[in-house]
């Protein structure tokens, strides 16, 4: 199974589930900053990496994770995506993807810190801010990963 953790950016939200779903980031604390900057991506993705599907590794049972920024695309992504892979014709390749979309998790000072750092370019002023954001909702990261491994990871 191919799971893609889809946010705004590709920056933040779905670098920080991806690496709670491989397990790079604690489940029974919060990350440290350093813990957060030091995986891939996070922080690190600008405009034209927006619509880059980019794999970040494969979970306990084998399934590979991705992470990719959709823009303004919102719900519309997963749509989008579905509808090409039906354009490929293989029904059984279609039931193989999982789109994840990490936005209802963000909160303002994750939106606030990434549109510093990542749209303006002021990583001392937003890195913070989305640090601080990303600590704050970490447990409702959890909870999502939760749920997905529950639904889509076969025992």
């Amino acid at each position: 199974m191919k799971i893609i953790y889809n946010c705004y950016g590709g920056a933040h939200s779905s670098v920080t589930a991806a690496a709670i779903h491989l397990q790079m980031l604690p489940e029974t604390r919060k990350p440290s900053a350093a813990e957060l900057l030091n995986l891939p991506y996070y922080d690190a993705q600008v405009g034209k990496d927006h619509g880059r599907i980019r794999f970040f590794g494969f979970d306990s049972r084998g399934n590979q994770i991705y992470i990719t920024g959709k823009k303004n695309l919102g719900v519309f992504y997963e749509e989008i995506m579905y509808n090409l892979l039906f354009l490929g014709g293989d029904k059984q390749e279609q039931e193989n993807f999982v789109f994840i979309n990490t936005m209802p998790y963000v909160n303002i000072w994750m939106v606030i810190g990434g549109f510093l750092s990542r749209r303006l370019g002021w990583k001392a002023l937003g890195r913070p801010l989305v640090i601080y954001g990303t600590k704050q909702a970490y447990w409702k990261f959890i909870h999502l990963i939760n749920l997905v491994k529950d639904k889509y990871i076969k025992p």
